[in-house]
């Protein structure tokens, strides 16, 4: 069996990221990686035949490549994951590798070659469609006149008061869009923030996108006001050393 890992530009492994994707059927959330041009990808090759590909970016700074975050294979030879998978790490130098636990393949090489694994994300998916109600409250897209908001595409007027801003994110993988939202802090606790990611759905299936979002593995309220308004976790962010 020859290997052959050589590095390709995007547009020559774009139809196996194609495959990826649709077989990972969730939001990817390193997807941006390669439109912002952070990544570099490797193609594989079996015998001379394309097998799979794999890619890598910066953990912490983007100029870096310590970090493997995508690695596909054609089924008909994922029983050669482990040889490849090993000669990929000694050609990039990787440190690390990042994975969704939804994406089957990579999870289990992570599992099988790195030490050291933390949860760092929880993932989350559309799940049920919540029919919160909030008497008097007001969800609508920012404009110029709404000083402080303007990073922000909505918000959520309460009894005239802005109580809170979000967002989608459409930098994902299609059909995606990730949810992001605050509630000032004055207004906390009282049910704003799953009221506000219930209307985001909304709208990110009135733009034709399927609503996906993420929090940080040690914050608690965001996952409850995110299931309150009927998302559910689908996955985690992992990370592990390899070398």
């Amino acid at each position: 069996m020859d290997i052959s890992i050589l590095r390709a530009p995007l547009d020559n492994i774009s139809h196996l990221r194609t495959l990826f994707l649709h077989e990972l059927n969730h939001q990817f959330i390193c997807n941006k990686c390669h439109l912002y041009g952070w990544a570099d990808t490797y193609l594989f090759t079996l015998n001379g035949e394309a097998a799979g590909y794999g890619a890598v970016w910066g953990t912490d700074r983007r100029q870096d490549r310590d970090t493997i975050f995508e690695f596909y294979l054609l089924p008909p030879h994922r029983r050669f994951a482990d040889d490849i998978f090993r000669q990929f790490h000694a050609l990039c130098g990787a440190i690390y590798v990042e994975v969704q636990s939804n994406d089957v393949l990579l999870a289990s090489l992570l599992y099988a070659h790195a030490r050291n694994i933390r949860a760092e994300a929880i993932l989350f998916e559309d799940h049920i469609t919540t029919r919160l109600q909030m008497p008097g409250a007001v969800f609508r897209e920012v404009t110029a006149e709404d000083a402080g908001a303007e990073d922000n595409e909505y918000l959520l007027e309460h009894n005239g008061q802005v109580v809170a801003t979000g967002g989608l994110m459409l930098n994902y993988n299609h059909p995606y869009a990730d949810i992001y939202m605050a509630v000032k802090e004055a207004h906390r606790g009282r049910g704003y923030g799953s009221y506000i990611v219930q209307q985001l759905k909304s709208e990110a299936y009135r733009r034709g996108k399927v609503p996906a979002a993420r929090c940080n593995i040690l914050n608690r309220v965001s996952q409850s006001t995110l299931e309150k308004a009927g998302l559910v976790v689908c996955g985690h962010r992992l990370k592990g050393d390899i070398g």
